[in-house]
């Protein structure tokens, strides 16, 4: 009989693991539920997005292993702005928004992992009570802190020196680091340490681009409270070019449905390239790892039934089975005909329609297609536009308002962009 791969090994055949301050303890703690560990999120927007997902997936992963997340809202970083992957400086936000974003956070991360205030059997990923998660936030102990007595008594365990050779620092001294960025690094650490004391949480996690800042945790805890706490990052999503994935012409892509509709969700993972959609399965779908490894021989038509899978899987994570179902169903419309009726929907009014009538330029414009007739104009002279399937080679085909009657016009820019247009 197999052993059964433990937690911490599931996480290393995942490529989910990055850099870690102890291999060894950091494996002891995980595999036997002992680890009380922490990830933070910004409340730099009203919705959490794809960059977050990961972090949620290693949670929830965790979680079910017995441990205890700790899910850190940054009311009070957000406050001043992460440095890290960053040119330039975050706009800076008022209490008011960060509040409402903070809030925004909560109600998402409570339809993924269960916490300790969650009904019971509401969404049963904890074995127990230690294992529900909690959330706090940093603005409880951040916003009124007296700055002398910050300064000194966690201030002085800091180097200046040392502060400037983190990757996220050297970055922006070209273009310059204001003294409120600078200050980032100690009040992460801070709040490992304030974490430690009240919850008594011993590890961080986190993206790749955070490790200075965990680092700076783990001493802080070291130098104050003579104890040891660890840190572990987790890889970076990229793509095959070695880009952040999560965005498109649009933005982010947003676990809001408000603001990326799950048909939209859906769509983004059941176009990622070939190359990224088995690496996608390992690291943030829970399906067994031998069956991903048997995707590994598929090629041709067989990795589009691997990127529906990929989509599928993480749209019922997110907006449930039932939209997952509604979005694949939609998606398959676009190539077979099929109801289309959850697909990005344009309304035209009445003005967009002179002398009776609207032209595949004003179409494609109006839907947001094109940014502009003249691009949309560009798009059907290099044959890239279809309606209902059939190409659109004359940029003076118009359309009635009837044409737009019951489920409406399918019109694709291209082989990923499409919209359904309906009159109003």
């Amino acid at each position: 009989m197999e052993n059964k791969m433990t937690v911490f090994e599931e996480l290393k055949a995942r490529g989910l693991l990055a850099q870690l301050t102890d291999e060894e303890e950091i494996r002891e703690l995980v595999n036997n539920g002992k680890a009380v560990f922490y990830i933070g999120f910004d409340p730099t927007a009203d919705s959490l997005h794809v960059g977050h997902f990961m972090a949620l997936c290693l949670m929830k992963r965790l979680q079910m292993a017995g441990n205890k997340p700790i899910a850190l809202i940054g009311g009070g970083t957000a406050m001043i702005g992460d440095p890290s992957g960053r040119t330039d400086m975050r706009n800076m936000m008022t209490r008011e928004t960060i509040d409402h974003n903070c809030e925004c956070f909560r109600k998402q991360m409570s339809r993924f992992i269960e916490f300790e205030d969650s009904a019971d059997g509401e969404n049963p990923t904890a074995d127990s009570n230690f294992s529900r998660a909690i959330m706090v936030n940093n603005a409880d102990w951040l916003r009124d802190l007296n700055y002398i007595d910050f300064i000194r008594d966690i201030g002085a365990h800091f180097s200046v020196n040392r502060i400037l050779t983190a990757e996220c620092y050297k970055q922006r001294m070209e273009k310059g680091l204001s003294f409120l960025e600078f200050n980032y690094m100690i009040m992460q650490s801070y709040d490992f340490l304030c974490l430690y004391e009240k919850y008594g949480c011993n590890m961080q996690f986190g993206g790749d681009d955070q490790w200075s800042n965990m680092l700076g945790g783990t001493e802080l805890i070291r130098r104050k409270l003579g104890r040891d706490a660890y840190a572990m990052t987790i890889t970076l999503l990229l793509n095959s070019e070695g880009k952040k994935m999560g965005k498109t012409q649009k933005g982010a892509v947003w676990l809001d449905p408000e603001k990326t509709s799950p048909f939209e969700f859906y769509q983004y993972w059941r176009n990622v390239a070939d190359a990224d959609v088995l690496k996608c399965l390992r690291m943030l779908t829970f399906l067994p790892l031998e069956q991903i490894d048997e995707m590994d021989r598929w090629e041709g038509s067989q990795l589009n039934q691997a990127k529906e899978i990929l989509a599928f899987e993480l749209t019922k994570m997110i907006h449930g089975e039932e939209e997952a179902a509604r979005a694949q169903e939609s998606a398959r419309a676009l190539f077979t005909g099929g109801n289309a009726a959850e697909m990005p929907t344009c309304e035209l009014q009445d003005g967009d329609f002179l002398n009776g009538s609207i032209d595949i330029l004003g179409v494609l414009a109006a839907s947001g297609l094109t940014a502009s007739r003249s691009e949309a104009r560009r798009a059907v002279e290099q044959g890239g536009v279809t309606v209902d399937g059939e190409k659109v080679t004359d940029i003076k085909t118009a359309y009635a308002p009837e044409r737009f009657a019951g489920e409406g016009m399918i019109v694709k820019r291209g082989k990923k962009n499409f919209r359904r247009i309906v009159v109003k």
